[in-house]
């Protein structure tokens, strides 16, 4: 059995009068993040650790930002997809580890559902899905809470 990991980042600025999705879920926030897809970059790294794990790619090359079909695209469905083709090349997702870096807002009261929206995309236990969150102590534009930075790992086998 061959197993490989990958590592996936995303980050996004504050500054969209839209839902904050993180993980799949709405969060309760004053501003959503600017992206041309729903922005979720917790599921951006997810799918970006996953597709370099395969040795694909990456998100950009499979679901192109300048792509009008993606404009607000939900990033559970862009995710699901990306399993799909990890399947039709042989590979399964055995876990992912993500952290998200936010200043704001507090994520705690939204972790396990996230694990949930995770894991039922993966297709995989919510047990073989983590999802920690930190801050950037005050340091740099996350700092600021300019936005929201995650990054990813993935093992498939």
């Amino acid at each position: 059995m061959t197993m490989r990991t990958g590592i996936g980042y995303d980050v996004h600025a504050f500054g969209e009068k839209r839902p904050l999705k993180l993980g799949g879920v709405q969060v309760e926030h004053e501003d959503g993040l600017r992206g041309h897809s729903d922005a979720d970059v917790v599921l951006h790294a997810i799918t970006d650790a996953l597709l370099g794990a395969a040795g694909l790619g990456d998100i950009g090359q499979h679901f192109p930002p300048d792509d009008p079909s993606f404009r607000g695209a939900d990033s559970l469905a862009l995710l699901r997809q990306v399993v799909g083709l990890l399947r039709t090349v042989g590979y399964s997702v055995v876990n992912v580890d993500v952290t998200v870096v936010a200043e704001r807002p507090k994520l705690q009261p939204y972790i396990p559902s996230m694990r949930q929206r995770i894991a039922s995309a993966l297709g995989i236990p919510e047990t073989s899905v983590s999802v920690k969150a930190t801050t950037s102590e005050g340091l740099g534009a996350l700092g600021r809470g300019e936005g929201i930075a995650a990054l990813a790992t993935a093992l498939i086998k």
